[in-house]
């Protein structure tokens, strides 16, 4: 994986874990913590360009099933990671 890719999986890790601090309901929380977790695989482990891809992928459709986060900063760091998934995948 090119530098800058991994800086965008590391940036993606980052906002995800940043959620984790954060109140949350629950339910979104659950899938949140889902999606930090396959992100916190890609960004710390030496892996290989396609199976970075794959956690990435992985981590999109979780965030695709999480709801939105009623907490405003949560709500954010949420749409941020979604579109490092989408900069990622492009």
């Amino acid at each position: 994986m090119d530098p800058d890719s991994q800086l965008y999986v590391n940036e993606l890790y980052a906002r995800l874990e940043a959620t984790a601090a954060l109140p949350v309901d629950p339910r979104t929380n659950r899938w949140l913590g889902e999606a930090e977790a396959v992100a916190r695989d890609a960004a710390t482990n030496d892996l290989d360009a396609e199976t970075t891809e794959k956690r990435v992928r992985q981590v999109a459709s979780l965030l695709e099933s999480a709801d939105e986060p009623e907490n405003e900063e949560a709500a954010a760091h949420v749409e941020a990671a979604r579109e490092l998934c989408e900069t990622i995948l492009e």
